[in-house]
């Protein structure tokens, strides 16, 4: 199976899903749990970019993702976010949207969900500094890394691959 990428950071590791033309990789720092990212496997930076057959790819992993997270997190809802260029707040030059399941009752957000959006800005904004420490020490990249949180280690990353593959593989049979 070839490497995958985002932008130019190897994240094959923390890979859980894969079509022919998306995947999707959990994160560093999640904002809830569950939050993950859902790209492209070309690396363009606007979804203007992508052609038609990518662009429906992503949508319908977006799609395909979202209900696993939403069901195997026990979430209400999903919040579903991109960041379409620089001035939106995007700081890695490489189409991707963010999966956060969502609760009524233990969420972070919940009674204030407007809240969540500056969340994902702050995280997108310190995205570039992860990107160079990743970049360093050949260590898959580092997303979604707001200050008041630790980084999860590369294993525990794996491990949450590891079993959110699972459920992908059970629809495959």
């Amino acid at each position: 199976m070839s490497p995958l990428f985002f932008s130019t950071i190897e994240v094959t590791r923390q890979a859980f899903y894969r079509s022919s033309l998306s995947y999707a990789i959990v994160n560093l720092k999640p904002i809830v749990p569950g939050h993950v990212l859902v790209i492209p496997l070309r690396s363009v930076p606007r979804l203007a970019d992508l052609n038609d057959s990518e662009l429906s790819s992503l949508m319908l992993s977006v799609r395909r993702v979202g209900a696993v997270i939403e069901r195997v997190y026990g979430a209400d809802s999903l919040t579903i976010a991109c960041q379409d260029g620089k001035a939106a707040g995007q700081s890695v030059p490489h189409v991707h949207f963010h999966l956060l399941p969502r609760k009524f009752k233990g969420d972070r957000f919940a009674g204030q969900n407007d809240q969540v959006y500056p969340a994902l800005e702050e995280s997108e904004r310190s995205l570039p500094v992860e990107l160079q420490a990743a970049q360093q020490v050949s260590e898959p990249l580092k997303v979604d890394a707001p200050e008041d949180r630790q980084p999860r280690s590369t294993e525990e990353m794996e491990d949450e691959a590891r079993w959110l593959r699972r459920f992908f593989e059970q629809e495959q049979v």
